[in-house]
């Protein structure tokens, strides 16, 4: 069973496995390609030198809409340098909290206590909290990255920070876990950025630097999939697990009263959820299974970060 998300739904066969008529309107939202296109490269221009902050910075970020599995490593970085002793509670993950219902910038979590609700904070950034980050959110990445030095940063992980090209950081970009079926900038296709943008990159992870373990914490035997991502499609090898599937759209604002009509309906003895759904559901007081992807770095990956770290502290000197 499949409750999708219609315009989303749309999004995904046109980025990535259009129809014939569906490459037809592509090709006549060309023009519009071509103008965001150069808006995105005089924006890039016009962006001046990048600014050093007085801190070390590490972007994780992607060209495509849709999930590239930015938060998954975004945590594992944030455990990679809290576990040393020199930055143990001195790493922060600043982020825009998106869909959150404030504005501004706000300190979400620090040093394991929680300081705002997950509608404060969104749900991302609270993903994040509860799994025991120090934690702020901030359309203004420039402003939350000088509150976390205020509160002691050594290290700022910016989550989606790839296109706030006058800081100074070292940008880690993620391609998309599906291709896109053309290689244009939106509306004509899914870069939000020009391709050729993977050039500024400062590492480009492949698969051999990245290895993903998925499993199932707290199952049960009858469990029903819900989620409210983007790229559903990640999740289809957990249908096997589960006796329905529910995908809406994007950070979706569930209530306590849908879910618990989801269960009543397929007799479930508790949802299977992402980390990220979790952290907006925990309190409604439902049984719930969670999805917990666990990520690991290849020794590459981890000499790229602190090469990072080694060549700031030489120029500090």
């Amino acid at each position: 069973m499949l409750e999708y998300r219609g315009f989303e739904s749309f999004c995904s066969a046109y980025f990535y496995s259009p129809s014939w008529w569906q490459k037809m309107l592509s090709f006549l939202l060309l023009p519009f390609s071509l103008i965001y296109c150069l808006i995105s490269r005089l924006k890039f221009s016009f962006s001046g030198s990048q600014k050093d902050l007085g801190i070390l910075v590490f972007s994780v970020g992607n060209l495509v809409v849709g999930g590239s599995g930015k938060s998954p490593l975004c945590k594992t970085i944030y455990s990679f340098f809290n576990e040393m002793s020199e930055y143990k509670n001195a790493v922060f993950i600043v982020l825009r909290g998106y869909r959150r219902k404030s504005k501004g910038c706000v300190v979400v979590s620090q040093k394991g206590k929680i300081l705002v609700p997950c509608d404060i904070s969104g749900d991302e950034a609270m993903d994040y909290a509860i799994n025991g980050a120090n934690v702020i959110v901030s359309e203004d990445r420039k402003a939350g990255i000088l509150k976390a030095k205020e509160l002691g940063a050594k290290i700022v992980i910016l989550d989606d920070g790839f296109r706030h090209f006058g800081i100074k950081k070292f940008d880690i970009l993620l391609k998309p876990f599906s291709k896109p079926a053309c290689d244009f900038c939106l509306p004509s296709g899914a870069y939000r950025l020009p391709k050729s943008f993977y050039a500024l990159a400062d590492f480009i992870p492949d698969d051999s630097d990245i290895v993903r373990n998925s499993r199932i914490l707290y199952p049960t035997e009858r469990m029903v999939l819900v989620s409210g991502i983007a790229n559903p499609s990640r999740l289809n090898k957990h249908y096997g697990n589960c006796v329905a599937h529910y995908h809406f759209s994007d950070h979706y604002d569930f209530s306590a009263a849908e879910l618990k009509e989801i269960l009543k309906k397929h007799a479930a003895t508790s949802l299977l959820v992402t980390s990220k759904d979790y952290a907006k559901i925990k309190d409604f007081g439902i049984p719930v299974s969670v999805i917990n992807l666990e990520l690991n770095l290849s020794e590459n990956f981890k000499e790229k970060l602190l090469e990072y770290v080694r060549k700031c502290d030489i120029n500090k000197i």
